[in-house]
């Protein structure tokens, strides 16, 4: 358990490949991604969703990336899945329920904290347009369309 643990901490080191191949220098963690995904949560989660779920769906989604890496459209992903729940199973299996119920988006708590995944995207896009002058809209634009939460679209600009 504890060398299962030290890996899942390396999220802290994997910087997010999407920041990478737009040019932003010295870009996010995932694991600082799924930290802004918990902000947000603990923000604007309304209230009859389960607060608890939610965090914990936002902090053990992206736990295979560890071993996977962070895949973006524009890598092969024709794996993922299959790779991303054999990673989750071998480090953690107590959250394996978890990552599938994000994974399959079924229940409200899972749509919402697909939800924030991209609003948090989004609002990082502006933190880095506004930090490096740089144009990230490909990054809002595809969170606009997969967010449907009317309170989570009125946060872009």
């Amino acid at each position: 358990m504890r060398d299962n643990l030290r890996e899942i901490l390396r999220l802290k080191n994997i910087s997010r490949a999407g920041w990478i191949r737009a040019g932003v220098e010295n870009p996010e963690s995932v694991a600082a991604h799924s930290w802004g995904m918990s902000m947000l949560a603990l923000k604007l989660t309304p209230a009859h969703l389960d607060l608890v779920r939610v965090l914990s769906l936002c902090i053990v989604h992206d736990i295979p990336e560890v071993r996977v890496g962070d895949l973006t459209p524009h890598d092969d992903t024709s794996n993922k899945a299959r790779d991303e729940h054999k990673a989750m199973i071998e480090l953690a299996p107590e959250w394996l329920s978890l990552f599938e119920e994000y994974e399959a988006g079924q229940t409200q708590e899972a749509k919402f904290v697909k939800q924030l995944d991209k609003l948090d995207m989004a609002l990082q896009a502006e933190n880095y347009q506004d930090d490096y002058e740089m144009s990230l809209d490909e990054f809002i634009e595809s969170a606009r369309q997969r967010i449907v939460d009317e309170e989570l679209i009125n946060l872009l600009s």
